[in-house]
Parts: structure tokens; sequence; C-alpha cells
């Protein structure tokens, strides 16, 4: 075994509640409450109720969110790791979309325990469930260098970061979570070929991510091993395999238990991929700058990296899927509708005739000057010759530019209520905000049925 997967493991099984500083149980509640508003959202999303359907006429004890439908605790949380990232609400900076895979996990992992799991220790097993995969990540180059390759991180890394939390919950030794690592390793899988036109299974990734690490954490239990050597530079290796040319198998271990990698997570305030999201911000910002109503915008010019470029440079807005990952109709819809919420990619929104017109005025340039994690640069000009450039570095929602508690309730309120009733909402809100104090995390399926 090596040493750098005994430490990682050792983590996940040493970790308490009390390590964790204050402010980052905080923030894990606000991502924990959000993912449960994206994912109750999503429950009635068309690929959710697809994915329902296959798996509707096998029962079992976990509770698939916002229905009155229990599965195997693996299907659940396939499939309300589909419904957190149907609709791309759902947070954002860690694997990508930590909370869509690790949350359905640890709440499917709660069906096979026969002991109540208080919330502190619910909470530290999301945490280090963001700790890994966004570790993972890092140790694959990070973001631009993974996904730039065609692999979509948030299934490639989030196994890993599933499988940790779930590893916890399981009460795994240490010698079970390197097995359920080395396991997830090998369940590891998700491609960007669904952004050429626009199909469903991006959303797959999420659930299948959940799925997987449950998996692996289970078959770790029953004494199943998997190689120790997966992160090492051997062949057949995680790191040599997926990410040949950008791996950093020092980020792995690096600051360890002292750098939490959910500091840097994202709660999203548009239902959009998160590289449309600064964009969005610097138009509205230079809309309020110039002092001018959409009517006497000329045309706006966007200066972006060739990676955004090509994952957000798309024009077809015939799907929901393929609109949410255009930054072009993310800032028509911002100027025709006035945000970028969800209404604004219901089909009614997309097909909107104006949508045309000022997609065809909106220009996307690839700067190549421009690093590979930098954000745009938007450049608004006016019908009486004016022009003004704005680069939002820190958009909204981001660690360093959050949304309030006022707004983060806003917008899970008016999500949730889209399956759930308003008084179930209300009281899931206060349990949410308290989680730490639940005797048995597994009570919040009363309010989410």
């Amino acid at each position: 075994m090596t040493e750098r997967m005994q430490q990682l493991a050792r983590f996940c099984v040493e970790t308490r509640f009390e390590d964790l500083p204050p402010a980052l149980v905080e923030q894990a509640k606000r991502h924990i409450l959000d993912t449960f508003g994206a994912a109750l959202a999503g429950a009635d999303s068309a690929v959710a109720l697809q994915a329902r359907q296959v798996f509707g006429a096998e029962p079992g004890t976990a509770l698939v969110w916002g229905a009155s439908l229990r599965v195997g605790a693996g299907h659940a949380a396939l499939l309300n790791g589909i419904a957190a990232h149907a609709l791309e609400l759902d947070d954002t900076g860690g694997c990508d979309h930590s909370g869509a895979v690790v949350l359905p996990a640890v709440m499917a992992a709660l069906s096979l325990v026969d002991r109540p799991v208080d919330g502190r220790e619910f909470i530290t097993a999301v945490v280090i469930g963001y700790e890994i995969c966004r570790r993972v990540l890092e140790a694959c180059g990070s973001y631009s260098a993974h996904n730039g390759a065609g692999w979509h991180s948030t299934a490639t890394c989030g196994v890993f970061g599933a499988a940790a939390a779930c590893a916890r919950i399981l009460a795994l030794d240490a010698a079970q979570t390197v097995s359920a690592l080395g396991i997830a390793g090998s369940f590891s899988g998700g491609l960007w070929a669904f952004i050429h036109d626009g199909s469903q299974s991006k959303k797959l990734h999420s659930g299948r991510a959940a799925e997987g690490g449950l998996l692996a954490a289970r078959f770790a239990r029953e004494g199943v091993s998997g190689p120790s050597v997966l992160f090492d530079d051997v062949w057949g290796g995680f790191l040599k395999t997926l990410a040949p040319g950008s791996a950093q198998p020092d980020a792995l271990n690096a600051g360890l238990g002292q750098v939490w990698k959910l500091a840097r997570c994202s709660i999203k305030p548009y239902a959009a991929c998160r590289g449309t999201h600064s964009a969005i911000d610097a138009l509205g910002l230079l809309l309020d700058q110039l002092n001018v109503s959409v009517d006497q915008v000329e045309n706006i010019q966007v200066s972006l990296c060739s990676f955004l470029k090509d994952m957000c440079g798309g024009q077809d807005v015939g799907t929901h899927a393929a609109a949410q990952m255009s930054l072009a109709y993310a800032l028509a819809a911002r100027l025709v509708h006035g945000h970028c919420r969800l209404p604004a990619y219901d089909p009614e929104a997309r097909n909107d005739p104006r949508i045309v017109r000022w997609m065809s005025r909106i220009h996307l340039e690839v700067d190549p000057l421009l690093s590979n994690d930098g954000e745009p640069l938007v450049t608004l000009r006016t019908v009486d010759g004016r022009q003004a450039s704005l680069c939002v570095e820190v958009p909204l929602g981001a660690p360093g530019n959050p949304l309030s508690d006022a707004a983060l309730e806003e917008k899970f309120f008016s999500l949730a209520i889209r399956v759930l009733a308003r008084e179930r909402v209300e009281e899931l809100l206060g349990q949410l905000w308290r989680i730490e104090e639940l005797e048995s995390v597994r009570t919040l399926d009363r309010w989410l049925a």
C-alpha cells in the first residue's frame, strides 16, 4: 500500500467534526441545502423522469427525493444524482459538480447502516467527499487540463468523493477505504461528447458517479480489494491513464486536513454552465455602468479562452441542455428576459424570436493570450457609439462573492416548491439550517418525499 493512498484513507477515517473549521461547517450546510434544492427542482425534469422509469419497478428502502418512490440504495444514489444535476443548478468548483455526486451517495448510504447517523457525522462525511474528489481533479492537472482532454471531471473524479464519503458512513477502516478508492478508480468514466449535440448524457454523470462510489464502498466493506497503487506512476494507474500529460500527484495530499477544498466551491445563481456566469455578471454591470436599456445595445463582443469557446461557444438552443451550455444564449437571455434563472431556459423562453436576433449580435472571439482558467472580457457597444469593457474575475456565487443567506433561501424555496408543498419546503429549510443538531439525518426523508 502506497503512502499516498494511506494518507487519503487515514484522512477519511480519522477526520472528526471538531477538526472542521466553523466557517467550513457553515459553508457545508449551505451547499447541502443548495444541492437538495437543485435535486428537488430536477426531480420532475424530463431526464430524471425518464431515468426513474428504468428502476421504478424495483422497490427498496432508499427514497427518491421529490417522489413517493423508494428503490435500492444504488438506484437512489443514481436517480437523485441525476436529478441534482439535471437543471445545471447544482454547485460547482469541486470535482466539478461535487454536491450532485456526494450528497445523493451519502444519503443512499444512510439506508444501509443499522445505526442513526447524526448531523455532525453527516456533515463530516460530506466534507470528506468534497475534499477527495477535488484533490483527485487537481492531481489530474485541474479542471481545464482534465476536461480539456475530453473527460467530464464530475464523473471521472466525483466517483472518488462518493466512495470516500460512503466509506465514512459505512464505517470502513483505513484498509477498506483504500480498497474503496481503488475500486472507484475502475468505475471512473464520463466524456464530453454530449457537447456537440446537446444530448442528455451529461445529466447522467453525477448520478453514475454517486452510484459508483457507493458501490465501491459496499464492495470494500465485504472484503473486495481494490488497487493500492492506483495513483502511482504505473501502467493502468488512474493518473497515468486519464492524465498522462498533466498529472500532478502531489496535489492529492498537499495540505490535507489544513487546506479545505469545499472552501473554494461556488453556489450557482444562474441555471447555466458555470463557464457563462462571469460574462452574465459583466453584462449586467455594463448595462448599469453605461445606463442603457436593452434597445440601446448595438452588439456585444466576448474575448475568451479557447477552452471556454470549445465548451460554451455553441449556438444551438434547441434543447434545454444545449442552451445551458451556450454563452451566447446566456447573454441573449439576460438581455431579452432580464435574467438567467431557470425559467429563462424553458422552451417558450428559448423560442422567443428576439433571442435569435440578439444571438446574431453577440460575437465570441478567442484571445490566444488568455489562460484556460481565465474569465472572459465582455465589451458592450451602444447604438450611439459608446462602449465599455469588463471582466468579472469573481462571479456571483463564488467564495469571494457569495450569495447571501437570503438569496440562497430564495433560490432553494423557488426550486423545492416545484415538487413539494409550501409548508413542507418551509419545514425542510428549517431542518437543513440546523442539520448539525439532528440525531438521525434519515429523518429528512419525512420532508423530502
